[in-house]
């Protein structure tokens, strides 16, 4: 693979807000020897997010996005969330694996697809690991990293949004259980990682275009809003994760009518938070708790 990360510089006039998709890529590397079929492995795509914020660049905004599939090595999970059942040979840097890695086989280097059964007949090696960390894992986070530095150097803060997109169900392995999911659901880690504005915005701004929004439940945002997410420093990050069915038919991951309509109002979304991006004084106001929950 020749390059795993793409970065889309702004269209319009800058403004300090960076969008990421770290879980839109589809091209599948030569050396990844999936035993499960390739449609089974694209389950776990958050197919065409690239796209439904391609927009953004149009509003002053950065978009960063992976070309690499997430199930062959994650950007949303962290260097040492690794599980050393998979690994053939000794592993010498230190290992944190979290409980989605130990009890759903979802860590940096996916194992399992749920129900579907396991990625791999055997175990990778540790040339395996390192080979994908150096050149998918590592670029991502440089090349994200390197746009949210330059924005908050040259505007003294930054607005970062984790794009994801989720089954329109949960299951008996998530952490809903099997339930129908709102439209949207929007995670700052309990207010942790951003100010108060940036989270209301977003809420408002779709509550007001008219769709069902839950705020940290089920999600509250992983590791690159934990990373980057640092309000105290002028660095807001905060999580969108977008209900599938709004825009495509899950099965075949094929689009369907709603895209072009949800397009359209994610770049109201954008516009807005393109307006908080230059607004100092709204991302220092304090929390309004009134908007947890789901409408």
């Amino acid at each position: 693979m020749t390059a795993a990360v793409r970065t889309v510089y702004p269209a319009a006039d800058p403004v300090p807000l960076v969008f990421d998709s770290p879980h839109s890529g589809s091209i599948y590397p030569e050396d990844f020897r999936h035993a499960i079929d390739r449609m089974t492995l694209r389950r776990s795509e958050d197919a065409h997010v690239d796209e439904l914020f391609a927009h953004a660049v149009q509003e002053g905004a950065v978009l960063v996005h992976a070309l690499f599939p997430r199930c062959y090595i994650d950007p949303n999970r962290n260097r040492d969330d690794l599980d050393l059942s998979m690994i053939d040979g000794v592993w010498t840097e230190p290992v944190n694996p979290s409980f989605k890695t130990l009890q759903r086989g979802v860590g940096l280097i996916w194992k399992d697809m749920k129900a579907f059964g396991p990625i791999y007949n055997g175990k990778l090696t540790v040339s395996d690991i390192w080979h994908r960390i150096n050149t998918c894992w590592s670029p991502y986070h440089d090349a994200l990293q390197g746009a949210l530095d330059r924005l908050h150097q040259e505007h003294g803060r930054v607005l970062h949004v984790n794009c994801h997109s989720m089954a329109s169900m949960g299951d008996r392995t998530t952490e809903d259980g099997e339930v129908p999911r709102p439209d949207f659901v929007i995670g700052d880690r309990d207010g942790q990682t951003c100010a108060p504005a940036l989270t209301a915005t977003i809420v408002e701004t779709l509550r007001g275009l008219g769709y069902s929004v839950a705020v940290n439940d089920p999600y509250k945002g992983f590791e690159l809003v934990r990373r980057h997410g640092r309000p105290d420093e002028g660095r807001h990050s905060i999580q969108i994760e977008i209900n599938r069915r709004l825009y495509m038919e899950e099965a075949t991951l094929s689009k369907v009518e709603g895209f072009l309509d949800l397009e359209r109002n994610l770049a109201v979304l954008t516009r807005a938070l393109s307006k908080l991006a230059k607004d100092t004084a709204a991302l220092s106001l304090t929390v309004d708790r009134t908007l947890e929950g789901s409408a």
